[in-house]
């Protein structure tokens, strides 16, 4: 007959890969204010771009975000390598997104916007994968924590999903800034009306 688990190993291991989380997580902040940074110290060397301001800072603010709901997997009762290796791709996947966001250089005197008009099939594409991958992170917490989100957690993800496959195939930035705004406004939103309280 097999052991009933220790629940205290099961928070040893939910520990362990928070650790390997929290590395990711920390290179993707540094990276973006590294180069917020820079801006800031150089305004003039790379023009910036509104739009993309504001897709950077919506990364940023996911980042926390992510950290801050991901302390739901404590509860998490069996851990194996497969559901280890699927939370840590979701942490390497914002990595990835976040280095699109900030190149590491850009030619001497090229702006932002061409940058990000350069490389929106790759930042919405993987934008768009990232909310595909956090709906299977969110059937990973089990029936009542989905039951908590909702619908609407649904229906955010779609709109994410369909506004960045939108966003892919058009160059309009009226489009790109209401997308940019909309989104941020929301994730705000959403973290502060569903994730306020950890518990």
């Amino acid at each position: 007959m097999q052991e009933a688990a220790d629940p205290a190993s099961h928070a040893s291991l939910y520990i362990h890969v928070r650790i390997l989380l929290g590395m990711i997580v920390g290179l993707g902040l540094t990276h973006l204010l590294r180069h917020a940074a820079r801006i800031v110290e150089r305004p003039r060397a790379h023009p910036v771009y509104g739009v993309h301001l504001v897709w950077a800072t919506f990364m940023f603010v996911y980042l926390l975000h992510f950290w801050w709901w991901q302390f739901s997997l404590s509860h998490q009762a069996h851990w194996n390598f497969n559901l280890y290796l699927y939370v840590t791709l979701y942490a390497l996947l914002l990595y990835l997104l976040c280095a699109l966001v900030f190149p590491e250089s850009l030619p001497e005197g090229a702006g932002y916007r061409d940058y990000y008009y350069g490389r929106k099939h790759w930042f919405f594409g993987l934008l768009a994968l990232m909310f595909v991958v956090d709906a299977g992170d969110t059937l990973i917490k089990g029936s009542a924590y989905v039951q908590q989100l909702g619908a609407e957690y649904w229906v955010r993800n779609t709109v994410y999903i369909a506004g960045s496959v939108a966003a892919i195939l058009t160059r309009h930035p009226r489009f790109h800034g209401v997308f940019a705004v909309a989104a941020l406004l929301y994730e705000l939103s959403w973290i502060w009306r569903r994730y306020e309280n950890l518990v």
